[in-house]
């Protein structure tokens, strides 16, 4: 009763400030799996999507007053997703895998939506790792591969020197944590939706790959801020 009490309130246009305590309160919630089954419902998830910037509506990332909603409501799918087989089989109907290849290219050229790209490609991870037929989607019908290598290469500022070289600078300074984190996502989810990618059969899919080996490469040479994320990220 109090998740569904916080979700109508959700639906409703309230304060910003409102918003980011009723997802702070149900995030907390939707880390117990009882809770979630009598919430776990497509108007409920639709909510949550909207919030998330995760809709059909062509809305840009302009307002950064609303960026902590879309994070709070980012993560929120995070736990219901992982926690929810349900909410799982939704996320398909649902397209939410779309949706979220849509919010990172909405990413690209903001700032501040570092924490916004982090948990979007939180999700992404977490949708290829539990269900076979979004993995599949995101391989063949979203350009997932696409996706998610130049998800990678924003977090990580890669420059070229040539076609499939990257520019090394011995004395560049280590990521950040926002960098690190959102690289790491961006790996984790890379690695689920090329799983089975081991024949590459046409010439886009070969630039493709020739590309996304040139980032990884580049990868094994960056520093973290920490000697554990360094350790986490390679």
């Amino acid at each position: 009763k109090l998740c569904e009490g916080i979700l109508n309130i959700l639906e409703k246009d309230t304060q910003t400030s409102c918003q980011v305590a009723c997802l702070e309160a149900l995030r907390i919630l939707s880390r117990d799996k009882k809770v979630l089954v009598p919430v776990t419902t497509k108007r409920n998830m639709q909510i949550l999507m909207r919030l998330a910037k995760l809709d059909a509506v062509e809305d840009p990332l302009e307002r950064v007053s609303e960026f902590p909603v879309i994070v709070e409501a980012l993560k929120c799918l995070c736990n219901i997703i992982f926690n929810s087989a349900v909410a799982q089989k939704l996320s398909l109907e649902l397209n939410l895998a779309a949706m979220l290849c849509s919010l990172l290219e909405k990413c690209k050229d903001h700032q501040f939506v570092d924490d916004i790209k982090c948990f979007d490609l939180r999700l992404l991870f977490l949708l290829s790792l539990l269900h076979t037929d979004i993995r599949s989607q995101l391989c063949q019908e979203l350009q997932g591969v696409r996706v998610l290598t130049q998800a990678l290469e924003s977090s990580l500022s890669v420059r070229w020197a040539a076609e499939y070289k990257v520019a090394e600078d011995r004395n560049r300074p280590p990521l950040s944590l926002q960098e690190t984190d959102c690289a790491i996502e961006a790996l984790k989810a890379l690695f689920n939706v090329t799983l089975d990618s081991w024949n590459v059969h046409s010439k886009n899919e070969s630039h493709q790959f020739r590309y996304m080996a040139a980032i990884l490469r580049h990868c094994l040479l960056t520093a973290g801020p920490t000697e554990d994320k360094t350790e986490e990220l390679h």
